[in-house]
């Protein structure tokens, strides 16, 4: 086989330094989608000095604001050129329905634009009243250096767009691995920077596994900020690999994630299709591969038997099959490994007493559904409680449990009951009971009478082992810059505090 060439550094697309490569699995029949450069740590010690080298002495950090906005924005217009390309490469990656990579691609757009905008919108620097005439004080923003970004692998192009607008609008350089489950659409992304003219040694691409890609990265001196998207086990490992060098760090590690619903907003025909559609919603979108996902229903137990019963009626009419077939709803899960620990979480909570409603099991094969992909049928579990793993844990499938609560103050202590703290959501047709129950919620994005929409001008990221940091929004763009004091007496005179 020949060599794959998908590692970039310093402008050049090359093979790994060992010649090593891997196989990209399409996940709905577990078939060979691609092949691309197995990188290690020779690979990224190379990227890693490039990206020093033009941090360093190249022209990025110090081109003109208004320059790096344009190329920003000349990237977001190739990626509407290529967008249909695009989608359907995540949607065989990933395993996501084609629309849903469309969805990923215009957000992804979004996000080079919103950043674009908002570094030149920008002041300068903010000045500081010093007491005197006869001083001049400013606080100023650089970019912090050399960012090494680790991306997962539900939302590839999506993630890494969130880590690569704000640093390159900031001035930075970067090495970027993403995970190698997906790491096409990050080919093509990096391809697009180079196409929009981002000088050599700015963006830099090595796709490889975590150890020793990943590891090196965390762990290098020259590296000045780590940004890693993924679970909490890795997310620890990171951090604990940067602490020696004291770099900066950014990590977001998921979440579980409480769906509260309050009977009243049940109380009309119209409430009630839009609470059960938007748990659907919640739950299932790409199969539960979210780190926001709704994975835990939160019911008051007045409505729960009608609530539960047509969910489960409206699940398992939820068409499965190749994300890039006509009519599909859900795809498979990403991979073989994500397939058993769906089974396996399934399977501890049956045994500690949930009970199935729907789902449980993989689907019969079908035109649509290979006998080889990584189906799971969405799943609800009735009846659980917060000692069971499956409420505990993010499962990162569809996998959909109900808890049920009688009081507001026992819903509020559900939905924070939780070592996680990324989004939330409330359903009242009570303003201000959403709003109170809102504010007590302890999570980073909390969303009342809606699931899942997010803005690339409001920050994201969350309360406790959710993570370190935000991404989006003027705080996103901060996590890639350092902020500087420059302090100028106009008058400077003798102090005098000693003599002589």
């Amino acid at each position: 086989m020949s060599a794959v060439e998908t590692i970039h550094v310093d402008g050049v697309w090359r093979a790994a330094a060992s010649g090593a490569q891997r196989e990209v699995l399409d996940p709905a029949d577990a078939k060979t989608l691609a092949v691309v450069a197995e990188g290690g740590a020779e690979d990224t010690d190379a990227a890693i000095a490039a990206a020093r080298r033009a941090f360093d002495s190249g022209p990025w950090p110090h081109t003109p604001v208004a320059e790096r906005a344009a190329l920003l924005r000349r990237v977001a217009d190739l990626l509407q050129r290529d967008r249909e390309e695009i989608a359907l490469l995540e949607s065989r990656d990933t395993g996501k329905t084609l629309e849903e990579g469309r969805v990923d691609v215009d957000d992804v757009t979004n996000a080079f634009r919103y950043f674009a905008d908002l570094v030149t919108g920008e002041s300068p620097g903010r000045v500081v009243d010093a007491g005197s005439p006869d001083v001049h004080s400013v606080v100023v923003h650089e970019p912090v250096g050399v960012c090494a970004m680790i991306t997962p692998w539900n939302y590839p192009l999506l993630q890494a767009s969130w880590k690569v607008a704000p640093a390159l609008a900031a001035g930075n350089t970067f090495v970027i691995k993403p995970s190698e489950v997906t790491p096409l659409s990050t080919v093509h992304m990096v391809k697009l920077l180079v196409e929009a003219g981002l000088p050599n040694g700015v963006a830099n691409l090595v796709t490889g596994a975590g150890d020793p890609v990943g590891a090196r990265l965390s762990e290098h001196p020259d590296v000045d900020l780590v940004s890693f998207t993924g679970g909490l086990i890795s997310g620890t490992k990171v951090a604990q690999a940067a602490a020696p060098s004291v770099k900066k760090v950014a990590l977001e590690l998921g979440g579980k994630n409480p769906n509260v619903v309050f009977a009243d907003a049940c109380a009309t025909d119209e409430g009630f299709d839009t609470a059960v559609d938007q748990a659907l919603n919640a739950a299932f979108i790409h199969s539960g591969q979210v780190c926001s996902a709704g994975a835990r229903l939160i019911i008051e137990e007045s409505v729960r038997e009608r609530f539960v019963a047509e969910l489960v009626r409206r699940a398992e009419k939820i068409k499965l099959g190749r994300g890039t077939e006509d009519g599909v709803e859900c795809g498979p899960l990403v991979s073989a490994q994500q397939l058993a620990k769906t089974q396996a979480y399934v399977a501890s909570a049956l045994e500690e007493g949930a009970v199935l409603r729907t789902g449980g099991k993989q689907p019969e094969p079908s035109d649509v559904r290979p006998a080889t992909g990584y189906f799971y049928l969405p799943t609800v579990l009735d009846q659980c409680h917060r000692e069971m793993r499956v409420v505990r844990e993010e499962t990162f499938g569809p996998i959909l449990s109900v808890e049920t609560f009688s009081t507001e103050d026992e819903a509020v202590t559900l939905a924070n009951d939780t070592e996680y703290g990324l989004a939330g959501a409330v359903w009242s047709s009570d303003t201000a009971r959403a709003r109170r129950v809102a504010a007590r919620l302890r999570h980073g994005t909390v969303w009342i009478n809606d699931f899942h929409p997010y803005l690339p001008q409001a920050e994201w990221g969350g309360f406790g082992k959710s993570g370190v940091g935000r991404e989006l929004g003027p705080a996103g763009l901060d996590e890639y810059r350092e902020t500087k004091h420059v302090y100028e007496n106009l008058r400077p005179s003798p102090v005098r505090w000693f003599g002589g």
